[in-house]
């Protein structure tokens, strides 16, 4: 029997320091999100990092934080049951971090039957920190307690046309309310060695301006040339024109040299080059969370303005936007039914 695991990146019980620690320790010290070594790695993380940032993250998701619970758990739950209406295979949802785990997932599929898993990390662009780190720990917990389980992985879906219909839709919706003279793509930051590590061809990636625009097989896992391309391909669908547009990269830490360049720093410029009506949309993200509802339409509105900016949309994600819900039925349904043939 089949079945589908949607996978996101999780969130901390609740907004307070005790519940947001020992989610940050889980995610900080993943192997793939601060790739070195774990002795470096627990010395930076449980001896510095988790000294101070659990509060000032408490009180970030504190002013996000719905009634119902984490913004992106709740609205991961609304797609899944979506989702699970328009097919008949069963359809469960995990988190990389946090207490809905792979493992949970994993187990809810075997006790319904399920034998072959689609699994499908809800991320667009490929990146280590994002994808490679689910599908390790999934490969990891199946051979430990799934080995009858069959696992077919979905790619990256940053070209998928679904999506990109899906996506420029939804923001198109927002556009048509709002006269913009900007808008900005904002995917989220990674350090530039990422790009190097995920590199197949080992030597591709010079993350000179050029190499995303000139077809590699290293595209196949470049976070980079996918984010450029999902920004390529929704403009041109949307018939956004040359120069009304833009792309940034966000949520950096210090001291190691990240994508660029970054949405803080180029918003901040915005007003003083015209751009007085700003429009911001996420596509790195499928569902709203911190990054976008917290970072972007609460603190990106905030610098904007008091850089003399006027109006600022925050464009949501797809969350569960039925037609993002019935793109991502189609493509379980396509599964299906390949595997039926």
């Amino acid at each position: 029997m089949k079945g589908v695991l949607l996978v996101n990146l999780g969130s901390p019980e609740s907004p307070t320091p005790k519940d947001v620690k020992p989610y940050l320790d889980e995610f900080l010290m993943d192997r793939f999100v601060i790739d070195v070594p774990f002795l470096l790695r627990a010395l930076l993380v449980r001896g510095i990092i988790l000294q101070t940032r659990p509060k000032k993250s408490a009180a970030a998701y504190a002013k996000i934080w719905w009634e119902e619970g984490s913004p992106l758990v709740v609205i991961s739950q609304r797609m899944t049951k979506k989702v699970q209406a328009q097919v008949d295979i069963p359809v469960a949802l995990a988190m990389r971090y946090g207490t809905i785990s792979i493992l949970k997932g994993l187990q809810e599929l075997k006790d319904k039957g399920v034998t072959e898993v689609m699994l499908f990390p809800l991320y667009p662009q490929h990146a280590m920190a994002s994808t490679t780190t689910i599908l390790v720990l999934a490969e990891e917990l199946r051979e430990k307690h799934f080995p009858e389980m069959k696992f077919t992985i979905v790619p990256a879906f940053y070209n998928k046309p679904g999506y990109i219909k899906a996506l420029a839709n939804s923001i198109k919706k927002h556009l048509d309310t709002f006269e913009y003279d900007h808008l900005l793509f904002s995917y989220h930051g990674i350090p530039k060695r990422h790009i190097r590590k995920t590199d197949i061809t080992k030597s591709h990636c010079k993350i000179d301006g050029s190499c995303c625009i000139t077809p590699s097989p290293a595209h196949e896992f470049c976070y980079r040339h996918q984010c450029y391309e999902t920004t390529r391909q929704v403009v041109e669908y949307l018939g956004i024109p040359e120069g009304k547009y833009s792309q940034t990269f966000q949520s950096r830490l210090a001291g190691d040299k990240w994508l660029t360049p970054y949405t803080d720093v180029e918003i901040n410029k915005m007003p003083e080059q015209g751009i007085k009506k700003l429009a911001v949309v996420t596509p790195a993200f499928v569902s709203d969370c911190l990054e976008t509802l917290e970072e972007i339409a609460m603190e990106a509105n905030h610098q904007f303005k008091e850089h003399g900016g006027e109006e600022f949309m925050a464009i949501p994600c797809m969350n569960d936007d039925d037609e993002w819900c019935a793109t991502v039925s189609d493509w379980i349904k396509e599964w299906t039914s390949n595997k039926n043939k």
